[in-house]
């Protein structure tokens, strides 16, 4: 039975990481091939580094990315200090399912709701164009919150209560003593809810292809019109580099949550 466990892991693990692992291999290929190994060659990360256009996407992505998981980090940690404090137990319950909605809702639906949207409130102000930076920014936050929220409110169910409330005897404001008292404790998924954030506004294509407007493209819609033509070797190099940069993102995240629960334990 063990035997038969460790093969079913291996094929599922072989299943899941072959073609990063081939993605990586052919990243550092000395030819355009992606079934014959010539050489090992940097050739294609040097191309990738004078592909400008590329590059302006790879900013674009970032920076909608890092303004999307800063926001809602910050509207994430307020509405789940918020909801942990509602005493209705039928009002938070309700809370709790509409804020999984988006999480739920397949991507092409929230999507092309949130493009209606965008464009029937520009018509209405008479815009001269209806979607723009704002309206991906917008989008971004709104399916990157209830992953800020999922991972900061269980924190703050496992903090002990009576820390805010002996920071508040002591003489701290409210505000203040979230910030010395509760803000620590919950530190840990916020920074968590963030790196959440930032890896989904990184990777995702449909909702940012419906919301997207002239001028302003970021790399998943960059790679989707390189298709159209032909995507080269060095897209496979940028994928590479993206690659270790969320496996260590999720490095971080993962020695975060360890350490907290260590804390925790101890406490």
């Amino acid at each position: 039975m063990k035997t038969a466990s460790k093969i079913y892991t291996a094929l599922i693990m072989i299943f899941l990481f072959a073609p990063i692992a081939i993605l990586l291999v052919f990243s550092f290929n000395a030819s355009k091939s992606l079934s014959v190994f010539s050489g090992f060659s940097l050739n294609w990360y040097k191309e990738l580094f004078k592909d400008t256009e590329t590059l302006r996407s790879v900013r674009n992505t970032l920076i909608l990315a890092l303004s999307a998981s800063v926001i809602s980090t910050i509207l994430g940690t307020a509405a789940a200090v918020g909801m942990d404090k509602l005493r209705n137990r039928a009002f938070h319950a309700t809370l709790e399912t509409v804020t999984n909605i988006p999480m739920i809702n397949p991507d092409i639906i929230t999507g092309i709701s949130l493009m209606l949207m965008f464009v029937f409130v520009g018509r209405l102000f008479g815009a001269a164009t209806s979607l723009n930076f704002g309206t991906m920014l917008i989008a971004h936050i709104t399916f990157c919150l209830p992953y800020v929220i999922l991972q900061v409110l269980p924190k703050l169910r496992q903090m002990d209560r009576s820390l805010p409330e002996a920071a508040m005897d002591l003489g701290c404001t409210p505000l203040r003593a979230f910030f010395k008292a509760t803000l620590p404790e919950i530190m840990p998924g916020i920074v968590t809810g963030l790196l959440m954030a930032f890896t989904l506004s990184l990777d995702d294509f449909v909702i940012s292809y419906f919301t997207a407007g002239n001028g302003f493209q970021t790399l998943p819609i960059r790679i989707y019109n390189m298709t159209k033509k032909t995507v080269t070797p060095k897209m496979y190099a940028l994928a590479t580099i993206i690659f270790f940069v969320i496996l260590t993102l999720l490095l971080i995240s993962n020695t975060i949550d360890t350490d907290s629960d260590k804390k925790g334990s101890g406490k």
